[in-house]
């Protein structure tokens, strides 16, 4: 059993349709409405039937006035570090600090060469997110002397100036699934993303998985539980319980406390376009998970 400690936070993973616009927009401020933490987005600049997740993300700050945004994940091959480091500290700098970074290191690599990008293998695309993350944080780096200078393989950034700062400590969130990848979340970043239905053997992965996190941190000289642990969610509100968050919202209680115990989960969100479903994860699921763990802490 792994608790590791953070406060609990309840968020919503939207689809960007760019068909009803309107609608994700809506559902964003829905969210924000029946009290979640979060609004996350997908992103797929290759995509043509969604919205730019950035574009949305900015639509939607500056349409609510609480809520937190972030895509999930933002596809790094498509989006150069530089860039992608002043757009997240501006955005967070014109919400009152409601920006937080999840960052992919790619996939569909035939549509993102489609589109001008670069095709990588897994290795590479671990060492070219590691190298974004370094450029990320110097450029946000605003309290230290001098030019940014990340001399990468594949990212080379040497004159840059650094900034904007954000307006917060924006959280850089990596969805990640491989061991090669796992050690870097825990060496590198603030928080591992992953989706539930990525995950062959369900929940029971999970300990396997945030042990190669802890290796990733404790090999760097961090603490495991410096490294927050969120997850996507997929499931069904129904009157009887079938299978895993497939059930009443107490089930779903029960369930997701025990991932927030037993493997440190803090991050809970939802992958669902149904109003019905956004209002009773924030309304019933959410304050009561956040009881039952605030108990078994105590």
């Amino acid at each position: 059993m792994t608790d590791y400690g953070h406060e609990l936070i309840f968020g919503s993973f939207l689809t960007p349709t760019a068909g009803r616009p309107e609608q994700v927009v809506a559902l964003a401020k829905l969210c924000e409405q029946v009290g979640l933490d979060l609004a996350t987005f997908q992103d797929h600049p290759y995509q043509p039937n969604f919205l730019d997740t950035w574009t949305l993300m900015s639509f939607v700050a500056a349409a609510t006035s609480r809520i937190r945004l972030a895509g999930n994940v933002l596809n790094l091959p498509l989006r150069q570090p530089v860039v992608l480091a002043r757009s997240v500290a501006s955005l967070d700098l014109l919400s009152g600090g409601r920006v937080e970074l999840g960052l992919g290191a790619g996939a569909f690599w035939e549509a993102i060469e489609a589109v001008g990008g670069r095709r990588l293998t897994p290795g590479q695309a671990v060492d070219a997110l590691d190298e974004a993350i370094q450029v990320i944080r110097e450029v946000w780096a605003t309290d230290r002397r001098g030019i940014v200078r990340v001399e990468g393989e594949h990212y080379r950034v040497v004159g840059a100036k650094r900034g904007p700062a954000p307006a917060h400590d924006v959280g850089i969130w990596v969805g990640a699934y491989k061991p090669r990848m796992l050690r870097l979340v825990g060496r590198a970043a603030d928080g591992w993303l992953p989706s539930l239905t990525y995950l062959p053997k369900g929940p029971a992965e999970l300990a396997e998985l945030n042990a190669l996190v802890d290796e990733g941190a404790e090999a760097a000289g961090r603490e495991p539980r410096s490294v927050r642990r969120l997850l996507n969610l997929s499931g069904r509100f129904t009157r009887s319980r079938s299978d895993f968050l497939a059930g009443p919202s107490e089930q779903w209680v029960e369930e997701l406390a025990g991932l927030a115990l037993d493997h440190g989960t803090s991050g809970f969100i939802l992958g669902a376009d149904d109003p019905t479903a956004i209002q009773l994860f924030a309304q019933e699921v959410a304050p009561a998970v956040r009881e039952l763990v605030a108990a078994e802490r105590a």
